[in-house]
């Protein structure tokens, strides 16, 4: 391989970077979606299977648990909440807001077959579910 092979395939590995990145923000964030009762975000989830459980963690920093709904729709896990903004007072002076606030939802598609909803518990800024297969 020539460096100039070399340097076009780094160059082009970078944009595959950039372009990954975009994607991710985009699908965390999902801003300015328009109606204020439709979602204005979409927290990331982690899904684990083990066996016949399957663990599922949401990202909800600074999200209490009595404002968090979940639930199942069929084939769908579906998680609806709403985060509020930092401070109540308009006198506050925001610098920076990276996590995003407002309504969210997040719709989880379930692996095929029956599963329950064992337990659930919100704790340290993360929706742990545990959901166990069915026969």
């Amino acid at each position: 391989m020539t460096i100039r092979d070399t340097s076009e395939w780094m160059w082009a590995e970078a944009c595959e970077l950039l372009e990954r990145a975009d994607r991710l923000q985009r699908r965390f964030f999902q801003l300015g979606r328009g109606l204020a009762e439709r979602p204005t975000w979409e927290p990331p989830v982690d899904i684990v299977e083990d066996g016949t459980l399957v663990t599922i963690l949401v990202a909800l920093p600074g999200v209490p648990s009595e404002a968090v709904q979940i639930m199942i729709d069929g084939p769908l896990l579906i998680v609806i909440g709403h985060r509020p903004l930092p401070t109540s007072s308009r006198r506050a002076v925001i610098h920076r807001l990276e996590i995003p606030y407002g309504r969210f939802e997040r719709r989880i598609e379930l692996a095929a077959g029956r599963l329950q909803l064992e337990r659930q518990e919100l704790r340290d800024g993360c929706l742990r579910l545990l959901l166990r297969k069915l026969p």
